[in-house]
């Protein structure tokens, strides 16, 4: 939960010095839409961030790359639920084979471990990061008509606010563990790729092309996070992980396919 905490006051910092004036320019339309923002903040970067780094204690990185890959399938749900967007047969049928991608992960394999509930608590962890974070994404398109960078600002302020009774809880629990050196220089590589240039790109995407192709883009996450997790961790990469990878980006395509045709 440190880590949550110092990973958006770090953004906070760095993009007030460079959004102060868009902030400033916007603030009467970010402050009328205000619980919109909270809730973006609080749902989309706090609780999502927090389930992300709490599920690794109880899972492998190929697991949570794979998850997260499922993410396009959960914003196309919640469009179709927001907004009303028609799903078509095939992508029914893509949304079906990410379902069994997700449940090959969970499962390790073992179908008969979904059957008596006996699912890793890591994997349900960022099952439910990823609903939250779907959401948010989902909830992007009804953003308020503001610069880019004055409501990132905004939601990296809330999210900074809203983690620090995870931290205090953190502390509580004697479980908090003060920042090393190499810990800060996680930190500082945080706030800089994934939180500052990430997010805001993200944000752009959706503006430009809408949630559900901007979302399609995340299916790229289970391919690095694989790679990374056996050369720099030196995780296995199973059979069932072959076979979870691939139905989970089958199912994209072909939703994504049955989207232009």
């Amino acid at each position: 939960m440190l880590l949550v905490a110092f990973r958006w006051l770090g953004t906070f910092s760095l993009i007030m010095v460079l959004a102060y004036k868009y902030v400033r320019q916007d603030w009467p339309i970010l402050r009328s839409r205000l619980p919109f923002i909270c809730i973006m903040g609080t749902l989309g970067l706090t609780i999502f961030n927090a389930l992300y780094y709490f599920a690794p204690h109880y899972t492998a990185a190929v697991n949570i790359g794979i998850l997260q890959g499922s993410m396009p399938i959960f914003i196309l749900i919640g469009s179709f639920f927001a907004y009303q967007a028609p799903i078509s047969p095939l992508q029914f049928i893509g949304i079906l084979f990410a379902i069994v991608g997700i449940a090959t992960v969970v499962s390790g394999g073992d179908f008969q471990k979904l059957i008596i509930v006996d699912i890793n608590l890591g994997d349900g962890l960022m099952i439910i990061a990823c609903i939250f974070f779907s959401g948010y994404s989902v909830a992007l398109q009804c953003r308020p008509a503001t610069s880019i960078i004055s409501l990132f600002t905004m939601f990296a302020g809330i999210a900074f606010v809203t983690s620090l009774p995870l931290v205090m809880v953190e502390y509580g629990l004697n479980q908090a563990q003060w920042p090393s050196l190499k810990g800060w220089g996680v930190i500082i590589l945080v706030v800089l790729l994934p939180s500052f240039l990430g997010q805001i790109l993200f944000i752009k995407g959706v503006e430009m092309i809408g949630p559900g192709r901007a979302g399609i883009f995340i299916n790229l996450v289970p391919v690095f996070t694989a790679i990374l997790a056996v050369v720099i961790l030196g995780e296995p990469f199973e059979l069932f992980h072959t076979v979870a990878l691939g139905l989970v980006l089958g199912g994209i395509w072909l939703s994504e396919w049955a989207k232009s045709h």
